[in-house]
């Protein structure tokens, strides 16, 4: 039966060996199959009791083994059971050298997938810049995928030389066509190590205030105060002057108001006194002073500074809202007025004006009493 089967050649091969190759793949198929499903079966059980994310990465990564990557596998290894021709003992070595290199390619590709994914989500967000994180995984990735063609071009004999020399050619035209967007990537980077705002900051920057919902390669996405998103790319962002107010540990308040000028002088000294006690009873305050700065147009100007020692902005205003009304009571109490813009006007006439001015009433009385009679 056997002899038969060697005299039956397909494709100038002995059956014997067709039928030891195809077992040989299936077998080699399914074990590497139940083998992978095996180690991460063992690796899951593992990770359930240690609190460290190698294993669950390790889990993630080689359920990443591709399908198609372990069938090429198995009918290489049945290849091996056919008598082939010499010159496909390198194409062969060519081929394993690709699949294998393409497997451990999409293994780590996963596993930069689950790095980036680990440091953008969660409680890692805040510590860890986006813009770095997807930066530093793009690079990877296209080292990873740059590495892998160069290292299968020069397992087949291809002079990889002359092709990076191209390559850096090309790279430079097309560097010189997409200005616009290295540059905005350039300026992503900046962001991204210079931290001059975060995700969650509240900026101003020209007309513009609101704040950070995304900071990408190319813009930065700003939710602005009416509601609306503004989308701004980061180099002309960072052409302007940005005030960070989220980075603002304290809060510094100037303020002024007047008093009527029938004021005392001993009145006036006590002032400083109840604007201390005022802006002090407010909580969260630290007082610096306050002084008679100066005489206006139509009241005794005062000016006062005082810190808010929270940079929130409604706690500002409700803390300036109760120094304004304790002002009010305490000014009112002690016989102290608000002074409000006012303007008297003299009007002197001239004696001859005056003398004429009495002729001419005394005039319109006697004719007024004449019609009476």
């Amino acid at each position: 039966m056997e002899r038969w089967l060697d005299l039956n050649a397909f494709l100038g091969l002995p059956i014997t060996q067709w039928t030891y190759a195809v077992i040989a793949v299936v077998v080699t198929y399914f074990l590497i199959i139940y083998a992978l499903k095996f180690i991460i079966s063992r690796l899951d059980a593992l990770a359930a009791h240690t609190s460290t994310r190698f294993d669950d990465m390790a889990v993630e990564v080689l359920k990443r083994t591709h399908r198609f990557a372990i069938a090429v596998a198995a009918l290489l290894v049945g290849s091996q059971f056919l008598s082939l021709p010499d010159k496909w003992g390198n194409r062969i070595d060519h081929l394993w050298f690709i699949v294998i290199g393409f497997q451990i390619a999409l293994w780590m590709n996963r596993g930069v997938s689950i790095w980036t994914t680990e440091r953008l989500k969660g409680q890692s967000a805040t510590s860890h810049n986006p813009v770095i994180t997807t930066m530093m995984s793009w690079v990877l990735r296209a080292l990873l995928w740059s590495v892998l063609l160069l290292a299968m071009l020069a397992n087949v004999g291809v002079n990889i030389t002359a092709f990076v020399a191209s390559l850096g050619v090309g790279g430079v035209a097309v560097a010189l066509a997409v200005q616009s967007i290295l540059s905005d990537l350039f300026a992503s980077a900046a962001i991204g190590l210079d931290k001059p705002f975060e995700i969650g900051d509240f900026i101003v920057f020209g007309d513009i205030a609101g704040s950070i919902e995304h900071i990408g390669l190319k813009t930065t996405r700003i939710r602005s105060l009416s509601g609306e998103q503004v989308v701004c790319s980061n180099t002309e962002l960072l052409k302007n002057t940005i005030h960070n107010y989220k980075r603002m540990a304290e809060r510094r308040i100037l303020f002024g108001f007047g008093l009527t000028y029938d004021a005392s002088p001993d009145k006036l000294r006590g002032v400083p006194e109840i604007v201390k006690k005022a802006v002090e009873s407010a909580g969260n305050t630290r007082f610096d002073r306050a002084h008679m700065k100066g005489f206006g147009e139509s009241s005794l100007d005062f000016e006062v500074v005082y810190y808010v020692t929270d940079p929130s902005y409604n706690l500002y205003m409700d803390i300036q809202q109760s120094v304004n009304l304790e002002l009010m009571t305490e000014l009112a109490a002690s016989g102290l007025d608000f002074a409000f813009p006012t303007r008297t006007i003299q009007v002197v006439s001239s004696t001859e004006e005056r003398g004429e001015h009495g002729l001419r009433n005394a005039r319109e009385i006697d004719q007024r009493l004449s019609f009476e009679n």
